[in-house]
């Protein structure tokens, strides 16, 4: 089969063919035809802390969404042609395109405690971006942020996973405020139900938010959110744009903040996405590439020239 490979940290993502994988008792296998393109993609490229999780040679893409044309034995529960997505944080521990054969194959073997069904109305490629820009955008609001209805948040960028987190925010009954460099996209937040937009984060320290989060991580966003943060605040980072930070400990402990690290949410986040989905009260802005457009999406995400959440439709 047609898949893209990782061999290592400054080399490029190359096209290969390799041997179709055959799946095991209690496994299917996912004929790939939606999958994802992340900022975490950019940074296997570039940063060696990467490697940890890794196992080389890899094959990419944890948001993965497909058909059903195999599977390893007849107590599965799923058939042949069922639509399915992937929890891409893998019940066993390995974590799909890192420790284990990603969407950027044409098939893809997983666990049957990692699929989901996906609902009807629902589009492979709505579905491929619930599995890590849904799944954690409502792992970082809902269960690590502990959103209660009523609350302000702050959300710091409005990109891929930051548009779903926001509007996941509204939706659980929250007053939503963004902060995003890019003036281009404020129309939008103010449509997904931003109460007020601005470039800093640090411009809403007057408005007392119960709850930041960081889905930017550059370096002084971390900083600036536990400043803005209101007395007894939460802030959740999960933006990983710079794996380093400065803070400023000062506000941190006079103001009794609560400062947490996320990364992803649990199979349950997905199932609500997928939810909020089928409804149509989530519609994230998607670009659309193919197979072959892979590498050069991981290219212009870099370059900051992607709008929303970027998925291959194979």
């Amino acid at each position: 089969m047609k898949a893209w490979h990782f061999t290592g940290t400054h080399q490029p993502f190359t096209k290969v063919e390799v041997d179709q994988p055959t799946p095991g008792p209690g496994q299917i296998l996912i004929q790939t035809k939606a999958a994802g393109i992340c900022h975490s993609d950019v940074g296997i490229l570039e940063d060696e802390k990467w490697l940890d999780i890794m196992e080389l040679p890899a094959i990419p893409g944890h948001e993965i969404a497909g058909t059903v044309v195999a599977v390893g034995d007849d107590n599965t529960g799923y058939a042949e042609g069922d639509n399915v997505c992937v929890w891409p944080m893998g019940t066993a521990g390995k974590a799909y395109g890192y420790s284990r054969g990603g969407g950027w194959g044409e098939y893809v073997v997983a666990d049957i405690e990692d699929v989901l069904r996906i609902p009807e109305g629902v589009s492979f490629e709505l579905a491929a971006a619930a599995t890590d820009a849904g799944m954690t955008s409502y792992g970082a609001v809902v269960e690590a942020g502990k959103l209660q209805k009523g609350e302000k948040v702050g959300i710091i960028g409005f990109g891929g996973l930051g548009q779903i987190g926001a509007r996941i925010a509204f939706l659980e009954g929250a007053e939503v405020y963004v902060a995003e460099v890019n003036e281009n996209i404020w129309d939008a937040a103010y449509a997904a139900g931003a109460t007020k937009v601005v470039k800093d984060i640090t411009e809403l320290s007057d408005i007392g938010l119960n709850l930041i989060v960081d889905f930017a991580g550059f370096g002084t966003t971390t900083a600036g959110a536990i400043q803005a943060v209101g007395y007894e605040g939460r802030v959740v980072q999960i933006g990983m744009g710079k794996l380093e930070s400065t803070i400023d400990t000062y506000p941190l402990i006079m103001k009794h903040v609560t400062l947490v690290g996320n990364t992803g949410g649990s199979r349950d986040a997905i199932a609500n996405v997928l939810k909020y989905m089928a409804s149509g009260d989530i519609t994230p802005a998607i670009e659309k590439t193919d197979f072959d457009g892979i590498a050069e999406g991981v290219d212009r995400l870099h370059r900051g020239e992607v709008r929303g959440r970027l998925v291959a439709l194979y």
